[in-house]
């Protein structure tokens, strides 16, 4: 048994439906892994859904046993009582990506890794981002952001839990996750991250009623916080690596709940409880640890030790307005990748000269420009997965309104590649701006020059159609893959008749769409829906353009509709509006067809009238 996959299960009704799907229909063979749910007491009809699914697949086994209240329990349960080589653990609302074990498993006996990281996307709720920026077949806590992820979401080798005596802890607790975690990453040989497939789906649930959502106490929560940093100060030495771990709590924990609309959103008395807990966490950090802060979450920090509350409400409110604002400055096709040029820059943030930043309360704050950055990724819209794509950028300064002061802008070149990891589907382009503790998204194309407008036109990459175009109402930029909407037809129309030549038993139709390469297509000729003819056709780059071209077999007499398809799709051709006519002696013309939309046909001569009539101004008496 190469896997177990042990899922805690509490009253989840119809969201474990994906979570089961996705478990029984992976590319690992079912007789190399097995499934355990672990039902924690559930209410609901749960119990007997997942029975009748164990009656249903010889790898799926169900464990009932009384409410324990939280997590541990559950998936310590599961580890006993199977057997795989690794173990993954998975929540009941969640679900994997269909290669998900397969891939993880190979990737972490390749590299002989204790723990299998592997890439998250998050429906709903965050999920790290640097971590996945590329594969990281050796990892630690000193080479990589493993501590960003902290989730039980990973594939841990058995042997290595045994021998070091590692479970969750048990009991109605918070972050009893991130205890395990952290051990396992201080104490393993190897550490897999597998970041070019999307393993794992987050979700937050339509009722957001995931555990993780439930609201905290404060003096629990933070009290749990505690153990996670007993078990850094128990494998760490003091010195700069336990500063830079014990900083992820203090910035994800701490510092981002008292900034902007989350610390808004609290009630008065509520956030005086939290601001109270999360004091006294903080006198446990040394100075080494808040100093590796961005410039505005080192204020927060010193706000909070300083028990400056107002101060902390009133720079919230602040940072609220503060967005990042893209121009899309220019798009082009080139050899099989996007370019896109675009400028981003934080609206209404301005600062001296010398970069610093003024801020509403009694501090000021560099902007660290040198150390800004931006970067560009596409995400699925379905799914959430997302991809960081390659950029450079230039950082430039840009007079304000008020003469002292400049605006911080950043010019970048991004390259759109929809390579193999890039599925079928509808891919929303991001973009994220980091400065000074800042690290906020937006889309693209809404705010664009008309290089952008111009440039923008339908590719074929590696046989698949990659259609850019600008979403409705927004004028966002997005990726239409293989046809996922029916864009591709406008975007081909119109097409003039003398882009296409008839000549001898060849067909040719060029068209103002960028191919990468030779590849497949299609071209299918229609009369009056009684005689259809589709041909395979051959798609070639030429400049400017492509060329689809087919061999005509003979064809009767008639008016032929002409429709393409291109690259591998499973959509009908698209119909280009085009008439081929074919005499009794063979001769051929194309000409435009006739607009037989209700807009264009003619109105009957009694309906005009009617319309006259009930158009036609009142007499006056």
């Amino acid at each position: 048994m190469k896997v177990s996959v042990v899922i805690p299960v509490y009253n989840p009704g119809p969201y474990v439906e994906d979570c089961i799907n996705s478990l029984v229909h992976q590319s690992l063979p079912a007789d190399e892994y097995e499934i355990c749910f672990v039902d924690d007491g559930s209410t609901d009809e749960t119990p007997a859904r997942l029975d009748k699914l164990a009656g249903e697949h010889a790898n799926v086994r169900v464990i009932h046993q009384e409410p324990s209240g939280w997590s541990g329990r559950p998936r310590n349960v599961g580890i006993e009582a199977t057997t795989g080589e690794y173990i993954m653990f998975v929540d009941n609302d969640d679900y994997l990506g269909p290669e998900a074990l397969e891939r993880m498993y190979e990737y972490g006996v390749a590299h002989h890794a204790d723990v299998i990281v592997g890439k998250m996307a998050g429906k709903g709720r965050p999920v790290p981002l640097e971590l996945f920026r590329e594969n990281r077949p050796y990892a630690s806590v000193r080479n990589a952001p493993l501590i960003d992820s902290l989730t039980p979401h990973k594939m841990v080798r058995r042997e290595f839990l045994d021998r070091i005596g590692l479970r969750f802890r048990e009991g109605r607790r918070r972050l009893e996750d991130h205890v395990f975690v952290a051990e396992a990453y201080l104490r393993a040989e190897n550490v897999a991250v597998l970041s070019d497939y999307v393993c794992y789906y987050h979700v937050k649930r339509d009722d957001a009623s995931n555990a993780g959502f439930r609201p905290i106490e404060p003096a629990g929560y933070f009290g749990n916080l505690r153990e996670a940093l007993d078990v850094v100060e128990k494998y760490t030495e003091p010195g700069p690596l336990r500063d830079g771990l014990f900083r992820r709590w203090l910035r994800n924990e701490i510092v981002e709940r008292l900034r902007g609309r989350r610390l808004l959103a609290m009630d008065p008395e509520y956030r005086q409880e939290m601001f109270r807990e999360m004091r006294a966490v903080t006198e446990r950090f040394g100075p080494g640890v808040a100093a590796g802060l961005a410039p505005l979450q080192r204020v927060v920090a010193g706000l909070l030790s300083e028990g400056r509350l107002t101060d902390l409400e009133t720079l919230a409110a602040w940072e609220v307005t503060v967005t990042p604002s893209g121009d899309l400055r220019k798009l082009a096709w080139r050899d099989g990748v996007l370019q896109v040029t675009f400028t981003v820059e934080y609206r209404g943030v301005t600062a001296l000269d010398d970069g610093t930043l003024r801020l509403p309360i009694p501090e000021s704050v560099p902007a660290r420009f040198e150390a800004s950055k931006v970067d560009l990724v596409i995400r699925e819209r379905a799914t959430a997965a997302e991809f960081y794509q390659p950029i450079t950028f230039e950082r430039e300064r840009v007079p304000a309104t008020d003469p002292a002061m400049v605006r911080l802008r950043l010019r970048a070149t991004a390259l759109i590649t929809p390579g193999p990891a890039v599925g079928d589907g509808i891919w929303d382009v991001y973009i994220r701006y980091a400065l000074a503790g800042w690290n906020k998204e937006t889309r693209l194309g809404a705010l664009r020059g008309p290089d952008a407008d111009a440039g923008r036109r339908l590719g074929v990459i590696g046989g698949r159609s990659v259609l850019p175009y600008w979403t409705d109402p927004h004028q966002n930029l997005s990726l239409d893959v293989r046809e996922s909407t029916n864009r591709l037809r406008y975007d081909l129309l119109p097409v003039r008749p003398e882009q296409v030549s008839v000549s001898g038993d060849r067909i040719a139709v060029s068209l103002p769409v960028h191919v990468d390469a030779v590849t497949t297509g299609r071209i299918r000729l229609t009369r009056a829906k009684t005689h259809e003819v589709e041909v395979d056709a051959v798609l070639t780059p030429v400049p400017g353009g492509c060329v689809l071209e087919a061999a005509l077999t003979r064809l009767p007499a008639g008016r032929y509709r002409i429709a393409v398809g291109l690259g591998r799709s499973d959509r009908a051709p698209t119909d280009l509006r085009l008439t081929l006519i074919v005499g009794e002696r063979g001769a051929r013309e194309v000409r435009a067809a006739e607009d037989t939309s209700p807009a264009a046909r003619p109105v009957p001569w009694a309906l005009r009238k009617y319309l006259i009539r009930l158009l036609r101004p009142a007499r006056r008496p």
